[in-house]
């Protein structure tokens, strides 16, 4: 559906029942950086109206770095693309994490004015999004002081956002069936003395992402009171490369 035909009818929807329309986009494997370029020109389509947006995706091999004081040492960022990821500077909250296949990645761009909601509220219903979907899937997830969603002294699900003229970008990352050796290459969100979990870790079996979106797709109507609808997958644009921190 063209920008200004989405737009309008969003505006429509809402106002004839009152809830956020938000459209689902599948964008299947991506590199980190065409991740980027895509939240982007959903973001910008919010200049027109409410154009709220969930794009779901898994990454190739990256490790991403958020706000922070001071920049990390380029001997440890040298050391993590000779593991054959890449290395990403972010604007989202949070420090350095691991993005890869068997993960689920969600980007939630949503105008938060049409929730009627600030950024507080919005990161806490991210957290019951993600802790519903573990218990319909039978894993007992909760927050804790730290971001994210946890089992036990284990992160399940980092979660990392923007938001710009209430505008929200970025979004969470669930371990579905994720190779967490990863993750043993760094001190995953800075936070020390913590481990890393997943889905299929914790039930003992394969969680693929396909068998895990349908759950998170129903957390999140429930959880955010909005409706959602199929988008198109957007065409990949060409030398989509990577660019390093």
């Amino acid at each position: 559906m063209q920008e200004g035909n989405q737009n309008l009818y969003q505006i429509q929807f809402w106002m004839q029942t009152g809830r956020p329309l938000v459209e689902v986009v599948r964008l299947g494997l991506v590199s980190y950086k065409e991740g980027l370029r895509l939240q982007q020109a959903y973001v910008d389509r919010h200049r027109s109206g409410p154009a709220h947006a969930l794009l779901l995706c898994q990454h190739s091999p990256v490790y991403t770095t958020g706000i922070r004081n001071k920049p990390y040492p380029a001997p440890l960022l040298d050391r993590l693309r000779l593991l054959g990821a890449d290395v990403h500077r972010t604007n989202r909250g949070g420090l350095i994490t691991f993005h890869g296949p068997g993960q689920l990645v969600c980007y939630p761009v949503l105008h938060l004015g049409g929730f009627r909601k600030g950024v507080r509220w919005y990161v806490g219903q991210l957290e019951k999004t993600v802790i519903s979907l573990c218990s319909r899937l039978g894993v007992e997830a909760a927050t804790s002081p730290h971001t994210g969603v946890w089992v036990g002294d284990n992160k399940i699900c980092a979660i990392g956002i923007h938001c710009g003229r209430y505008v929200t970008s970025h979004g969470l990352a669930l371990n579905c069936n994720t190779d967490l050796s990863w993750f043993g290459h760094i001190v995953p969100c800075g936070i020390e003395g913590k481990g890393v979990t997943s889905l299929s870790r914790e039930l003992q079996r394969d969680v693929s992402v396909e068998e895990t979106i349908p759950h998170l797709l129903d957390a999140f109507r429930e959880q955010f009171s909005c409706q959602l609808t199929e988008g198109e997958t957007p065409e990949p644009q060409q030398n989509s490369g990577v660019s390093s921190a």
